[in-house]
């Protein structure tokens, strides 16, 4: 019910209207992120020579098992819910070092999906975060690959960004035969005092539940094992 409460108090106090897809205006700094997207692409793409050895989504937060049950949605974490994984990072530092720019970063990772996948209509738990997506490869044509937040329709296109609400029901596909690659963000949304303060509250509640520590093990475990498959290769 107190989470409900300072929902509701975010659609009259946030720095932008509540609408399901955000101006770009209101995060500036997402044009250095989107000037610089071809850098991320070159370690994207590196990493993706190890395709198969990269985790499925559910296999690091295993709550996404409601949405996802194959292998056709891969992940790479750079942060999860503010905690940074510096192995990850250190294969990708031109890209951790864009993120480090980020305000109020909070998740951060290549979310890569598979041909012909469709990710079904689902909202996020919490409004307190913004979603952005900055496309990094996004297969011909762009139209086969989609996403719909709250009834409205957007298409992906290389090196631009787009911002929405995930508390919207949301859903996403890849209608073609290659994968479809986005850096995947979630940054605090701006809100006027002292309703940043109550959502940098809640937010910080959220990183120590059960559910995001067991998703950081599950990542932290991964990335051992990664490190091993590198090391014999």
């Amino acid at each position: 019910m107190l989470v409900k409460w300072i929902e509701k108090q975010m659609v009259h106090h946030s720095r932008f209207d509540d609408s399901p897809f955000i101006p770009e205006s209101a995060f500036p700094w997402s044009r250095g992120l989107e000037g610089n997207w071809r850098d991320v692409r070159a370690e994207l793409d590196a990493l993706l020579e190890h395709r198969e050895a990269l985790p499925n989504f559910q296999d690091i937060s295993t709550d996404q098992r409601r949405i996802t049950n194959d292998d056709q949605w891969k992940t790479y974490f750079f942060y999860g819910y503010g905690f940074r994984f510096d192995a990850n990072c250190a294969r990708c530092p031109r890209t951790a070092e864009l993120l480090a720019r980020v305000p109020g970063l909070k998740t951060a990772f290549f979310s890569i999906l598979g041909p012909h996948k469709h990710v079904p209509p689902h909202r996020g738990p919490y409004k307190g975060v913004v979603r952005y997506h900055l496309a990094l490869k996004i297969p011909s044509p762009e139209n086969a690959c989609g996403i719909r937040v709250g009834g409205q329709e957007a298409h992906w296109s290389e090196g631009t960004g787009m911002f929405f609400d995930d508390t919207y029901v949301h859903e996403a596909w890849n209608g073609t035969d290659e994968d479809r690659a986005v850096l995947f963000m979630d940054v605090v949304r701006p809100m006027a005092f002292p309703y940043s303060l109550v959502n940098n509250m809640v937010i910080r509640g959220i990183a120590r539940s059960r559910f995001v520590q067991e998703a950081k093990g599950n990542q932290d475990a991964w990335e051992r094992r990664f490190a091993q498959l590198l090391e014999r290769k």
